[in-house]
């Protein structure tokens, strides 16, 4: 994938003197999570806030990895994982997909390393499904019902779309709070390295949505109804709503 910078961001970076490849590579930064080693490399993320002349400050995600290499049909060679997010990233936001942004990329090869920088601004004033999962009970209803129905019309985006996202844990789907957006509430997707259009679509999109649920125990059987009848446009007490409700194993009434 061919070198990309965001003109959205680009002010932050020149700021800091970030323009090439190897001011990126030589940042000093403490990842925010245990280095991935998967595929024989080094993948790691770390965050960094930058400012720039008359802007407010933003945070970034730099993820920056070593060999880290996934191979496919159409590049059987393989290439680094980053490069398939970030070319990711470019088509959920050409079909309208709601998702994160990306602010940088650019990959080389050198002494034999395979190395690639993806740059992403955080999702400021958004929280992951898994925080806010932790705070259910003392959650109110209508706030449930708003939370239930934006995970499913973002869900119901993606497949209709013709796309899964691969990977999909309640902590890849974010929400924040937003009146101008239908039932309050803005819903996005992060991590996209393993999206990819759908083949197998019954199979792949209940795939996503048990992997959603997985983590998601505090949900009530009829919020799992609202949920499927929301994503599928169908009424909450119709055949198919209860079907896809027992396929997934989401004790219904």
């Amino acid at each position: 994938m061919q070198r990309f910078m965001s003109h959205r961001y680009q002010a932050f970076f020149e700021h800091h003197d970030l323009t090439d490849f190897d001011a990126f590579w030589s940042l000093s930064l403490t990842p925010v999570d245990v280095p991935n080693l998967e595929r024989g490399g080094h993948s790691e993320v770390a965050r960094i806030t930058l400012e720039a002349t008359g802007r407010t400050p933003r945070t970034f995600f730099v993820k920056r990895q070593t060999n880290h290499i996934g191979r496919s049909l159409q590049r059987p060679f393989g290439e680094p994982t980053f490069a398939r997010e970030a070319r990711n990233i470019e088509t959920f936001q050409r079909l309208g997909i709601p998702a994160l942004e990306s602010a940088y990329y650019e990959e080389r090869k050198r002494s034999g390393q395979w190395q690639a920088i993806l740059v992403t601004p955080a999702l400021e004033g958004y929280t992951d499904m898994v925080e806010r999962h932790a705070q259910w009970h003392a959650t109110d209803e209508a706030t449930r019902k708003a939370t239930v129905e934006a995970c499913a019309g973002l869900l119901r985006q993606l497949h209709e779309r013709r796309w899964r996202h691969g990977s999909l844990y309640a902590k890849h789907v974010f929400l924040r709070s937003d009146d101008t957006a239908p039932g309050g509430f803005d819903a996005r997707f992060i991590d996209l390295e393993k999206s990819r259009p759908l083949i197998n679509a019954r199979r792949e999109k209940r795939r996503d949505l048990a992997i959603f649920a997985r983590r998601l125990t505090a949900w009530r059987p009829d919020e799992w109804q609202r949920f499927l009848s929301h994503y599928l446009n169908r009424p909450a007490h119709s055949l198919t709503v209860r079907n896809l409700q027992q396929a997934l194993h989401l004790a219904g009434d």
